[in-house]
């Protein structure tokens, strides 16, 4: 049942690009009748009892004959389908999700459902919720501890960031907090993008390594001079981290700064920037023709094939 279900569904729809050639059937009925073959019988007047073919033998060629004459017509006649389909656009926004995976991370009760995960866990999950939700962006990802590097380049595919995401472990990039050289890097990260968007996300739950030779005033003139807004957010408790210093950014760049004290908290963040920044751009719908007339051709091709077998087995010329 499900098989005819399918068949039903592959042909249905179907129409004729021209179905003026259904006429050309009229031309062969017409030849049958005016154009019939004349036996020389002047010269062999006996002929006929040799070439006479048994009444079932030729009611299947006269069948054949027209089967494949019908199936050419029909082929000719080229029987399609709109098929439409949706092609996504890529015309959103570059981001880049800079994400703290030093040793302070490893904090557990971040997440009230899951006091036994950590706090970068909690981060993984959430950063891979705004990933699926982002269908139309560009997003790459920046590690950083005590150095920063790009975990992900940009990419429009979500399953692969996410996958990428889910393989970030704590201290992959050292104990300490590069937090101005991180976001160096995630402006590095998107400055050679066209896009009249670009968006850096900042999260941590520190404060900058002290000793970190990168200042903070070149990682903002860096992110001004490649026009990337930063979104800077810390998570635990306000004294853990540096909250002027994120409001600062965040100023500086046209962006805003958020606080989070739970995972909660941190969900509704990310979702208050995708409504921040929202690419509102619709799907674009095309459709493209599927032709059959590969099958009646095929009908008529062997059918063909099949008269003319039958006809030299009977040995009729």
């Amino acid at each position: 049942m499900e098989l005819n279900k399918g068949k039903r569904e592959m042909f249905s729809g179907l129409y004729f690009q021209y179905p003026a050639l259904a006429f050309v059937i009229l031309l062969f009925a017409l030849c049958a009748i005016i154009c019939k073959i004349k036996l020389p019988s002047f010269y062999f007047p006996n002929i006929t009892q040799f070439v006479k073919i048994p009444s079932g033998a030729s009611r299947l060629l006269l069948f054949l004959k027209w089967l494949s004459i019908a199936m050419l017509i029909i082929s000719l006649m080229s029987p399609v389908k709109d098929e439409p389909y949706e092609l996504e656009p890529k015309k959103g926004y570059e981001i880049a999700l800079i994400l703290d995976a030093s040793e302070s991370m490893k904090e557990k009760g971040f997440d009230e459902n899951n006091r036994n995960s950590t706090r970068f866990d909690a981060v993984k999950e959430i950063v891979s919720d705004f990933i699926i939700s982002r269908k139309n962006d560009n997003m790459g990802v920046v590690v950083f501890g005590t150095y920063s590097f790009i975990a992900s380049p940009l990419t429009y595919d979500a399953n692969i960031l996410k996958d990428v995401v889910s393989n970030l472990y704590i201290g992959m990039a050292g104990p300490y907090t590069a937090l101005f050289e991180s976001l160096a890097q995630g402006v590095n990260l998107l400055k050679s993008s066209k896009s009249t968007t670009k968006i850096a996300i900042l999260l941590t739950d520190g404060y900058n390594t002290p000793d970190s030779e990168f200042p903070l005033d070149a990682a903002i003139d860096f992110a001004k001079k490649h026009s990337v807004k930063v979104y800077s957010i810390g998570i635990g408790e306000s004294h853990e981290y540096n909250q002027k210093m994120l409001s600062f950014i965040a100023n500086e760049t046209g962006g805003a700064s958020f606080g989070a004290v739970n995972a909660s908290e941190l969900s509704a963040i990310y979702e208050k920037i995708d409504e921040l920044e929202r690419s509102d751009i619709d799907n674009e719908t095309f459709s493209f023709l599927r032709y059959f007339y590969i099958f009646p051709l095929l009908v008529s091709f062997f059918s063909l094939l099949l008269y003319i077998f039958l006809r030299n087995k009977r040995g009729e010329i």
